[in-house]
């Protein structure tokens, strides 16, 4: 019998900032922020947390963290790659941390200035040209929806994808998001009609099937299972986690693996449901990554939700939609709708259903998948209260 974290450490505090483009902030002072205000719900006191998680796109960032929040003495540190794969992962190593005694209370966050367009990667020329980037780059691969748009293609021309499942998955999160007043998009809805006659971004995908560029930042706050029986809040028990890289992978391309649909939630997926006591039937809602509207069939498919190249079919007939759908997905709006911090924001929209204070509250919620960036290596966590 594998000894494995399930359930053995809780999600115990949570917190974000306001979402903005243009905030005055730096992501320094926005980390600090949602970090302060994640051990507030807590209910614990910085001086006690001895274990960080973050983003390698954070460099250096745990001192300065440590030094202004006021925590103790830190006694774990880790920083997980690949910028959208890596939110689930923050917080599953932070709970492998706890769950072998290396800490004793930890916070996983991300803080970014993502609509200062100096920060993304497709305007930092030479970083991409580097490595197996200079094989797409100079013909026209320049951006992350690029990319994305030729796995869609090629997903339409096998399976018979259309744009209406697109849309399907673009409405649903702006419905979740209109009734969100801290996202986003709150008060603005969306039609097909609208989604239909959008301008092209990177043809099959239209303008909403991208996701914002938002500033702001995330924390959770995470204890040993019998610690947090006594706190505030409802403990959400990490169940389960995994993370996944494909042999052959080439983040966000694939292009030159034997399968370029067979992305990295076809790897995570099986650790993932190996240490679940439960499987993806019994999930009662799911916050898929969702930097582009393609990533949700794609993950559906990857996680077990239904068979390979039914992931499209599998959005028809309101199968995402609070509050009669199949599956609810990102019922706070995700990075569609809600904000786009590198998907951090699905871990916290996970923790509050299964407290049973989420906007569009799933009745009797008791599990939650969530996802990180299908397309680059990955990982996934299974929430349960």
């Amino acid at each position: 019998m594998l000894d494995t974290i399930t359930d053995k450490v809780a999600i115990v505090g949570i917190a974000q900032t306001q979402f903005g483009k243009g905030l005055p902030d730096s992501e320094l002072s926005l980390a600090c922020q949602a970090i302060s205000a994640a051990l507030d719900d807590a209910g614990i006191d910085p001086s006690e947390v001895d274990g960080l998680s973050s983003f390698t796109m954070e460099p250096f960032r745990e001192q300065a963290v440590a030094q202004n929040v006021g925590l103790g003495d830190i006694a774990f540190f880790s920083q997980i790659g690949y910028g959208g794969g890596a939110g689930c992962a923050t917080v599953l190593h932070a709970a492998m941390a706890i769950a072998t005694g290396q800490c004793t209370v930890a916070v996983a966050w991300r803080a970014r200035k993502r609509a200062d367009k100096s920060s993304r990667l497709w305007a930092q020329t030479p970083q991409r040209l580097d490595d197996e980037w200079q094989w797409t780059r100079p013909f026209g691969l320049i951006r992350p929806v690029d990319e994305i748009a030729m796995l869609m293609r090629r997903y339409m021309h096998e399976f018979g994808a259309t744009r209406d499942h697109l849309a399907n998955v673009a409405l649903a999160c702006r419905m979740h998001a209109n009734r969100n007043p801290l996202a986003m998009m709150h008060e603005r809805t969306l039609t097909r009609e609208q989604y239909m006659e959008s301008r092209w971004i990177s043809e099959p995908l239209c303008l909403y099937d991208n996701c914002l560029e938002t500033d702001g930042a995330l924390a959770v706050v995470l204890v040993a299972a019998d610690r947090a029986r006594d706190l505030p809040h409802t403990p959400v028990y990490v169940h389960s986690g995994a993370q996944g890289l494909p042999r052959q992978h080439q983040a966000m391309i694939n292009f030159y693996g034997d399968d370029p649909l067979l992305g990295p939630s076809w790897v995570a997926a099986p650790t993932l449901w190996k240490h679940a006591d439960f499987g993806p039937d019994d999930v009662s809602c799911a916050q898929i990554y969702d930097a582009f509207t393609p990533l949700i069939p794609l993950s559906l498919e990857g996680f077990g939700f239904c068979e390979r190249g039914d992931g499209a079919a599998f959005t028809e007939d309101g199968a995402l939609e609070w509050p009669n759908g199949r599956l609810p997905v990102n019922t706070a709006g995700g990075g569609l709708s809600e904000a786009y911090v590198h998907g951090f924001n699905l871990i916290l929209e996970g923790v509050r259903q299964l407290r049973g204070t989420s906007t569009s509250q799933v009745e009797d919620a008791t599990t939650c998948l969530v996802t990180s960036g299908e397309g680059v290596p990955t990982s996934a966590l299974l929430l349960r209260n």
